[in-house]
């Protein structure tokens, strides 16, 4: 079958094109010989301190197929039946008939939505091929009877990269939306993605733009609600939010955000900050910017984080005079957030009056995709690298993060930037997401094997912080629990069964989305709804109970959520001004730590 040639919307000069053409072999050359030299001065330097465990599963996984003859049989037949359909729908276009055979589904896959994939036979036929195949070697990974769950999850995470990797969309000679701007742009594009491609390519590695970094700046564009920095101690730095109402309600809210990332996920534009919208509503704001960790911070660990949080709720004291407040956190915030309950229980120390709870898992038992990564001889070798510089970079978590939706966070950005030679968009939350943070190594292997490896958290006084044996199932605060139904970090499911574990009383809410946009779903504009369910006293026995009694509202949970928290701050005060109290003004939002570069 000859492949067709793309019908240019222009004039092709011949002349441009093959000039540009040859520069853009001549910077594919230029990015080649670096990234060779890279991996020459690198080579040695990490030997025996690899992860080997998915070598390992796939191998078995391989072995394990001549275990599973008819399954392997029945892919095959499967296969060779939509190949079939394929060619005869193929030979009725090429005789005439158009799209009449049937047998041939229609393409649903975002990756294929520009028309040009199916206005020639050559790029039906390969992209439906590719489809088959792709429903092939997926229907042979879930032949993994005889393997350990670990394994048989690892097998398929690298058999589904490996088909997301191989897609026909991400080669310039075979993606017909790639030949369309060659001819448009007399080969410009084919320059602009291989100069883009040399600038992401630092220190022997690529690092793909989500976005444009330079069209944002914090507290310009993102981070502007205003606020001081009132309190700083080597973790953190506290903001109190300027109010915006003349009355605010009596207890305040200290919000944990996560220290994987940066805190202003919670405040990136006004239309969408939960910041200024919590401080309209009438409440005392404060913030955690936690520090951006190096190779100094080595030691620090979780009861470090735990009692940071505690030196920030003794400095809103200070700031409000208020002693009781309304706790918020969010991930990794919430899970500390939870084992500073339980320690301040086992303490006698009942200041927090509520407790909210943003996508936080506090069983690791169900840990959901991110499991693929974590394995005793994954979590050895990242601790090895780790021991090396004190910390784990930031990059190296966000790219692990970006493999379970490679698509959409990885492929899609390799087309736009390197095959179109489009320039990156800018986007506040990409650029937040690209905004990364390092990790304490102390404190990241003791998450890693406390919480994911060995679930510590759900089990009573399996930790010990600061002394202090912990058990989450102490905890009597009112909680309000959020999590959100496309969610692959923090599974809804899970964070349900964490919900359980408290002793009082839990509002548990499920909206829609995923991790962030459910989180950062602004009232005014209601994006996406939730489930609530108000017909059981007490969480049932599973998740799905739960939401089969569960009604849905069509708004975000921030209003139900502001419901909820003004229950516990009934009274009334005059707006607190960052400074009024004792202690005194710092600096302004967004302060410092937040600036910290990798």
């Amino acid at each position: 079958m000859q492949q067709p040639v793309p019908t240019p919307t222009h004039t092709v000069d011949p002349v441009q094109l093959q000039t540009n053409i040859t520069r853009a072999m001549l910077l594919w050359q230029r990015f080649v010989a670096r990234m060779m030299s890279d991996a020459a001065s690198k080579q040695g330097k990490d030997a025996g301190q690899g992860d080997n465990s998915f070598n390992t599963a796939i191998a078995k996984w391989g072995v394990n197929l001549f275990l599973h003859p008819t399954a392997v049989m029945q892919a095959n037949m499967a296969l060779l039946t939509s190949q079939t359909k394929l060619w005869q729908h193929s030979t009725a276009r090429a005789l005439g008939f158009g799209k009449l055979s049937p047998g041939v589904p229609a393409i649903t896959d975002k990756r294929f939505k520009h028309p040009a994939w199916q206005e020639h036979q050559f790029t039906e036929v390969l992209l439906q091929s590719y489809l088959n195949m792709s429903t092939y070697w997926r229907t042979l990974a879930q032949t993994a009877g005889g393997l350990s769950e670990q394994d048989a999850k690892k097998a398929k995470f690298f058999i589904n990269s490996m088909i997301d990797a191989l897609s026909p969309n991400n080669y310039s000679h075979t993606n017909p939306q790639v030949w369309q701007t060659i001819l448009d742009t007399n080969g410009e594009n084919l320059v602009k993605g291989m100069e883009n491609l040399l600038d992401d390519f630092q220190d022997g590695q690529l690092r793909i733009r989500m976005t444009d970094m330079k069209a944002f700046e914090l507290g310009r564009d993102i981070a502007t609600t205003p606020g001081k920095v009132v309190f700083k101690n080597e973790l953190l730095e506290l903001i109190q939010y300027t109010p915006s109402t003349a009355k605010v309600r009596q207890r305040p809210v200290l919000i944990v955000p996560p220290w994987i990332n940066k805190y202003y996920i919670l405040d990136l534009r006004e239309k969408n900050s939960f910041v200024k919208w919590a401080v309209e509503q009438g409440n005392t704001v404060f913030m955690i910017s936690w520090v951006n960790p190096d190779s100094q911070h080595r030691n620090l660990n979780f009861e470090d984080y735990m009692q940071a949080a505690i030196a920030a709720m003794d400095a809103v004291e200070a700031a409000t005079g208020e002693r009781d407040l309304n706790l918020i956190g969010y991930c990794l915030g919430g899970t500390l957030t939870a084992a500073t309950l339980a320690h301040l229980k086992a303490k006698g120390d009942d200041r927090v009056k509520s407790a909210t709870f943003f996508t936080t898992l506090l069983d690791f038992a169900e840990p959901g995709e991110i499991g693929v990564f974590l394995s005793e001889e994954q979590v050895g070798s990242l601790e090895k690298r780790m021991d090396k510089t004190g910390y784990l970079d930031g990059k190296d978590m966000g790219t692990a993060f970006n493999m379970l939706r490679a698509n959409d966070l990885v492929w899609s950005f390799f087309v736009n930037l390197y095959l179109l030679g489009n320039d990156p968009m800018p986007f506040d939350l990409l650029y937040w997401n690209s905004d990364s943070t390092r990790m304490p190594a102390a404190m990241h292997s003791y998450y890693l094997r406390n919480m994911y490896l060995n679930n510590c958290l759900s089990q009573a006084n399996c930790l010990t912080l600061s002394g202090t044996p912990i058990d989450l199932r102490t905890i009597d605060t009112p909680a309000y629990f959020v999590s959100t139904h496309d969610d692959h970090i923090a599974p809804w499911r899970s964070t349900y069964a964490g919900a359980k574990l408290f002793a009082g009383p839990v509002r548990f809410v499920l909206g829609q989305s995923g991790h962030i946009a459910g989180i950062v779903n602004p009232a005014a504009a209601n994006k996406y709804g939730h489930w609530i369910n108000d017909t059981q006293e007490k969480l049932d026995d599973t998740a799905e109970d739960w939401l089969l009694d569960a009604t849905k509202v069509d708004l975000s949970w921030w209003h139900d959520w502001n419901r909820w928290v003004a229950t516990f701050s009934s009274e009334e005060v005059d707006a607190r001004v960052p400074g009024a109290g004792k202690l005194e003004v710092l600096g302004d939002a967004p302060g410092t730590y937040v600036r910290q570069k990798i």
